[in-house]
C-alpha cells in the first residue's frame, strides 16, 4: 500500500496560564497518586510488584487521558507532547506488570479475562504510541487511552489470583490463539479511533454524535437493568472468606437484590431516550430547535449518569441486602460487579468526549489529518485485524479439536467471534470489491469494534459456555 501522507499540523500554541494550570495540576495529580501507591508498598515491603505496577500504569494512563482531551480541547501543543511521555511511562509500566505475572505464574499471562485485560490494554496502548508516532494522529490518544482507563479499572476489580492452568489451557495454543486476539482486538480499537476522527474530519453533524452517544449509553443501562428486580438491582454476592464470587453451586453465583438501584437506572435509561427523541423530532420537522432540546437534555442525563454511578459504588460498597435465593443478608463489594461499573465509567467517558466534541469542533477538525487519511488509515488498521482474527479462529478450532475433539461447538464465544470477522470480513468485500469508500466504511468499522466489545465482555458477562474463563 501506498505511504499515507498526513497532513501538516498546525504550529505549537503559545504557552498559557491556563495551559501551566492544567500541566500543574496533572503532575501533581501523578505524584500524589504515586506516592499514596508507594506509601501502600510499606506494609508490604515490596515496590515492584504485579499490583504496583498496575496501579502507575493506571495513574499514567489517566494522566496522559487528561492531556490528550486538554489538547483536543484547547489544541496546546505541550499537552499532547506531556501525554506522549505519560502513555510511555504507563506501557512500560503496563509491561513490566505483564511480565511479573508470567514470572510468578510460570506461564503467559492469557487465561483469563483479568489476563487478557492485561495483555489488550498493552496492544491498545503500544498501538496509540505507533499511530501517533508513525502517522502524526496527535489526536488517537484522546479515544484510546480512555479505554485504557476503564480497562484498567476494571482490572482493579476482577479475581486476579494466580491459578495453576486448568487442563483446556495446558497448550502451546493458548498462547498463540490469545495473543492473536488480543493484537487484533487491539488494531481493531484503533480502526474504531481512526474511524471516529474520520466521521469528524467528514463534517457529520454533531447532532448524529448525540444521537449515536445517547445510544451507546442507552444500551449500556439496558443491559445493566437485565438484572432488574422488583424496583432494586441484582448483583453478585461476595463471599466473605475469598473476596469472590459467593457460589450456590457451580456456574451459579448467590444473587442479592439492591433496593430501590433499578428504578435509578431506569430513570437514566428514560432521561437517555429524551435526547433521541428531540434528535428525531428535529430531523423529521427539520427544525433546530429540536437539536438544541436534545443537548440540553443530554446534559441532564449526563448529570443523572453521575448520581447513578455515585450510588451505586456507595451502595454496593456499604450494607448487607436480602437475596431472592436464599435467606439471610449477604455482603457484596465493586469487585463483585465489575463490568456494571465499567459500563457506567464508559457511559461517563463517552458523554464527556461527546461534550468536548460539541464545544469544539472546528479545532479539532483543524487538528486532524484529511478524511482521506483517516480513511486509508482505518482500512490499513483492519487490513492488519482481519488477518489476524482469522488466524486466530482457525488456532483456536484447531485447538478446539485437540481439546474437545472438535472443531466447532458454536459455544456463544466462538459464534460472537465469527460474528466479529463477518463484519470486518463484510468491510474489506464492500471496499475492494464495491469501492465503498468514507462514511459507510467508516459505520462498518464502528461497528466491527461494538461487537469485538461484546465477543470479549458481553458473552463473558451473558452469554457464559465453554469459554467461561475468558
Amino acid at each position: 500500500m501506498a505511504r499515507v501522507r498526513v497532513m501538516e499540523q498546525r504550529p505549537a500554541a503559545q504557552a498559557t496560564p491556563s495551559g501551566n494550570l492544567l500541566l500543574g495540576l496533572v503532575a501533581l495529580g501523578t505524584v500524589f497518586m504515586l506516592l499514596m501507591g508507594l506509601l501502600g508498598t510499606i506494609k508490604t515491603g515490596v515496590l515492584f510488584n504485579e499490583a504496583n505496577l498496575l496501579f502507575a500504569a493506571l495513574t499514567f494512563y489517566a494522566a496522559s487521558t487528561v492531556l490528550y482531551i486538554g489538547f483536543a480541547v484547547t489544541g496546546t501543543e505541550r499537552f499532547v507532547r506531556f501525554a506522549w511521555f505519560a502513555t510511555w511511562a504507563g506501557f512500560i509500566s503496563n509491561t513490566l506488570a505483564g511480565a511479573d505475572r508470567w514470572y510468578i505464574a510460570g506461564h503467559a499471562p492469557f487465561s483469563s479475562v483479568y489476563e487478557m485485560l492485561l495483555a489488550f490494554i498493552w496492544a491498545v496502548a503500544g498501538l496509540t504510541l505507533f499511530v501517533q508516532r508513525k502517522y502524526g494522529v496527535k489526536v488517537i490518544g484522546t479515544i484510546t487511552m480512555p479505554v485504557a482507563v476503564v480497562g484498567v479499572v476494571l482490572m482493579q476489580l476482577l479475581p486476579s489470583d494466580v491459578h495453576p492452568l486448568v487442563p483446556a489451557l495446558q497448550s502451546t495454543w493458548l498462547h498463540v490463539h490469545v495473543t492473536l486476539a488480543m493484537l487484533s482486538y487491539a488494531a481493531c480499537a484503533v480502526s474504531f479511533a481512526l474511524a471516529m476522527m474520520f466521521l469528524i474530519q467528514d463534517r457529520m453533524r454533531t447532532e448524529s454524535f448525540l444521537a449515536n452517544t445517547s445510544v451507546l449509553i442507552a444500551l449500556v443501562y439496558a443491559g445493566a437493568l437485565s438484572r432488574f428486580a422488583g424496583g432494586g438491582l441484582k448483583v453478585v454476592a461476595q463471599n466473605p472468606e475469598t473476596g469472590g464470587d459467593l457460589m450456590i453451586q457451580r456456574g451459579m453465583p448467590l444473587m442479592v437484590v439492591i433496593p430501590d438501584l433499578g428504578w435509578l437506572f431506569t430513570i437514566v435509561l428514560a432521561a437517555l431516550l429524551v435526547p433521541l427523541a428531540c434528535y428525531a423530532w428535529a430531523t423529521w420537522k427539520h427544525d433546530d430547535r429540536g437539536y438544541a432540546w436534545a443537548n440540553r437534555a443530554f446534559v441532564v442525563a449526563l448529570i443523572l449518569q453521575l448520581l447513578a454511578a455515585a450510588t451505586f459504588v456507595l451502595r454496593v460498597r456499604s450494607g448487607q441486602y436480602a437475596s431472592p435465593m436464599a435467606d439471610g443478608a449477604f455482603q457484596t463489594a465493586l469487585r463483585n460487579s465489575p463490568f456494571i461499573l465499567a459500563g457506567l465509567l464508559s457511559g461517563l467517558l463517552a458523554s464527556a468526549l461527546y461534550l468536548m466534541l460539541s464545544w469544539r469542533r472546528e479545532g479539532l477538525q483543524q487538528m486532524l489529518p484529511s478524511a482521506e487519511t483517516l480513511d486509508r488509515l482505518t482500512y490499513k488498521t483492519i487490513g492488519v485485524a482481519f488477518p489476524l482474527l482469522t488466524l486466530m479462529i482457525a488456532a483456536g478450532a484447531y485447538w478446539a479439536n485437540q481439546t474437545w475433539g472438535s472443531y466447532w461447538s458454536w459455544d456463544p464465544k466462538e459464534t460472537a467471534a465469527l460474528v466479529t470477522w463477518l463484519v470486518y470480513a463484510g468491510y474489506l468485500h464492500m471496499r475492494i470489491a464495491r469501492g465503498w469508500r468514507g462514511r459507510r466504511a467508516a459505520y462498518f468499522a464502528v461497528l466491527g469494534f461494538a461487537v469485538v466489545m461484546f465477543t470479549f465482555f458481553g458473552v463473558t458477562y451473558l452469554l457464559p459456555g465453554l469459554h467461561a474463563y475468558a
